[in-house]
């Protein structure tokens, strides 16, 4: 019999530690969402090596900067830019004051309903489309209707407001940096100042952290006090080779860490990881034609295919969407 007590006790002790351990695993996991393995690894690594004080890789929190990109790093971005869905609805709004867009492309097509038309004239017609819906307003004007639109509008695919289609293991990674006090930035291609208004309470990421591509401004003294007002102009592109530009103008100091998901961040990643000591580089890669697209190479948003090629040349981390992460969206 006291044996048998023994051998219950034993069980239930080994039970309790075992459970206990998951469980104490389970909520101390700084990146839920991601799958284990090899992606996984590479991040906690690296962070660890950063921010352990004596490590020969360790970093001062003053130069622990990391920058994003947003489109398809952050969020989704098919099957067009969601900031250009935005610029399409504007479109359909201000119509009544244009009469003369009815036989005026691309806007004659973007009033038909025939998208693809209407962006069949490439970086022009964008262009077009972009200046008509995001100037001759004052800043404080269009970051109303930027915070109205993003409120309320949703992806015509998955039914979703585009701020739920944020990625559920970027979130995470976002956090777990700031947590090992990483300075986090954005540094997209998109308008500066139509993410400025919702970044912070989506990412955490407040408006001074957010370099992007802008249109000029003018400052105006009106009856009613000084404004500055948007004009039809372009200022800055920050793409491409733009990247490193507008992180050395907006931030000062070159990051260590860098993320981003297609060849327009190929230059941000080669910029980050060309500095001293230890560095990281991480691509998102989409595979999971199920919950999200999947697209590289050939696709005419988000292209990855040269940066692809240099990842895998350098070392830098890929991540397979289908493969690493277990969630993609955060529950509604």
């Amino acid at each position: 019999m006291r044996l048998k007590l023994a051998s219950f006790c034993l069980f239930t002790i080994i039970f309790i530690l075992v459970c206990g351990g998951l469980a104490v695993a389970q909520a101390t996991d700084p990146l839920p969402s991601w799958n284990d393995g090899q992606t996984k690894q590479s991040i906690l690594r690296f962070v660890e090596k950063v921010t352990t004080s004596g490590s020969p890789d360790f970093v001062p929190v003053a130069d622990r900067i990391a920058t994003f990109d947003n489109d398809g790093t952050l969020w989704s971005e098919q099957p067009m830019y969601f900031q250009l869905f935005f610029a399409l609805d504007r479109v359909k709004i201000l119509a009544p004051q244009h009469p003369e867009w009815k036989d005026k492309e691309p806007f004659a097509s973007l009033l038909k309903g025939d998208v693809k038309a209407a962006l069949s004239g490439g970086e022009k017609a964008i262009l077009e489309i972009v200046m008509a819906t995001h100037a001759g307003m004052t800043t404080t004007e269009f970051e109303k209707i930027v915070k109205d639109w993003i409120a309320t509008s949703k992806h015509p695919k998955t039914g979703r407001r585009y701020t739920e289609m944020v990625f559920q293991p970027m979130l995470e990674l976002l956090s777990y940096l700031r947590a090992n006090d990483f300075k986090t930035f954005i540094v997209s291609g998109g308008g500066i100042e139509f993410m400025r208004p919702w970044t912070e309470a989506v990412y955490g990421i407040p408006p001074e952290q957010v370099v992007g591509s802008s249109i000029q401004t003018r400052f105006e003294m009106r009856a009613d006090g000084p404004v500055l007002v948007r004009l039809p102009k372009i200022n800055f592109i920050d793409d491409k080779e733009g990247k490193p530009v507008g992180i050395n103008t907006h931030i000062g100091r070159r990051p260590i860490a860098a993320f981003g998901n297609s060849d327009g961040d190929l230059q941000m990643l080669q910029w980050a990881t060309a500095g001293d000591g230890e560095r990281f580089a991480l691509l998102v890669h989409h595979t999971d034609a199920d919950r999200e697209w999947a697209y590289d190479r050939k696709s005419h948003i988000g292209t990855l295919d040269k940066a692809l090629d240099k990842a895998n040349a350098n070392g830098w981390t890929v991540v397979n969407m289908k493969k690493d992460w277990k969630a993609i969206f955060p529950d509604r």
